[in-house]
């Protein structure tokens, strides 16, 4: 059975114990944690301690965890997501992803995610790449805790599952470098199907984010809103032997969150359940009935 999550990024207008309490009470095994001003904030006063009351926590409902990094404005209030390991101003970047990482240990997740980020236009790519590899070999060095997940991200200089693997080359093929997937991106710009995609790299997932998407469209959507299939995406990472969390990424649906992490459960179960029994699609929306 595949371990479902959610993605504490759609709960931003919750408070975190009130998101982990509504997600586990779906139905969720399992909590994807970006690592926010509002929800863990890394730099704030007493962290050892809300840490520590947070594994608790978790512990009580159940859930595992994964951690990611893509807050928008963590690290600089005027420029999202910056600065990444691409930037002058790296250091900063290499800081909070240590900081999530002794995070991570200290809560037993299963994984750290992050990414490269978009190459500055002063930045050729070059110099990008060779920033990049140094960043990761810092965070390699120092990383004493759960796996790294790497995700290409659409429109960042590490957008595809080619690239990944380019970069994994750089680094020396290191143990304890995997590769989180997005089944959306893998929609959104892989030119393989997305089952494909993953059998491709089974060997290598530490993490999974799950969403609809369209071809060439970076756009996190609901389920039954994209063309992705589902069924079929769900079997190849049943049978991949991957069973960490498959956590839903849909950042942008906070305004909603409860109604659209319970629309989503339904819909992933049923898609679990029809790729265990026949090949065909689901049907273009969820079961239950379509958004409100």
């Amino acid at each position: 059975m595949i371990r479902f999550g959610y993605g504490t990024n759609g709960f931003a207008n919750h408070r975190l114990s009130d998101a982990l309490d509504v997600i586990a009470g779906l139905g969720y095994t399992g909590v994807a944690l970006t690592l926010d001003h509002h929800h863990l904030d890394p730099y704030a006063d007493g962290l050892g301690q809300r840490v520590a009351k947070l594994a608790d926590r978790l512990r009580t409902l159940g859930l595992g965890v994964v951690i990611e990094t893509g807050a928008r404005y963590l690290l600089d209030p005027r420029r999202k997501h910056a600065p990444t390991l691409l930037d002058d101003d790296r250091d900063k970047r290499v800081d909070f992803l240590r900081r999530a990482v002794a995070i991570g240990a200290d809560l037993g997740a299963e994984a750290v995610s992050f990414w490269a980020g978009v190459r500055p236009g002063h930045v050729d790519p070059a110099l990008a790449w060779e920033r990049l590899v140094d960043g990761c070999t810092r965070l390699l060095d120092t990383a004493h805790g759960p796996p790294l997940g790497f995700e290409p991200e659409p429109g960042m200089l590490v957008e595809t599952i080619d690239d990944w693997r380019t970069l994994r080359r750089m680094l020396g093929e290191p143990d304890g470098f995997g590769l989180t997937l997005d089944i959306g991106h893998c929609r959104c710009n892989e030119p393989d199907p997305v089952p494909d995609c993953v059998a491709a790299v089974a060997e290598h997932l530490v993490n999974v984010q799950i969403d609809d998407m369209r071809r060439g469209t970076h756009e996190h959507l609901e389920f039954g809103e994209g063309e992705i299939d589902f069924p079929p995406v769900l079997r190849a990472l049943a049978d991949s032997g991957y069973r960490g969390l498959v956590a839903v990424e849909l950042p942008r649906h906070s305004h909603a969150a409860p109604d659209v992490a319970a629309r989503s459960l339904s819909f992933l179960r049923h898609a679990e359940q029809t790729s265990a029994h026949r090949p065909e699609a689901l049907p273009a929306r969820p079961p239950e009935g379509g958004r409100t």
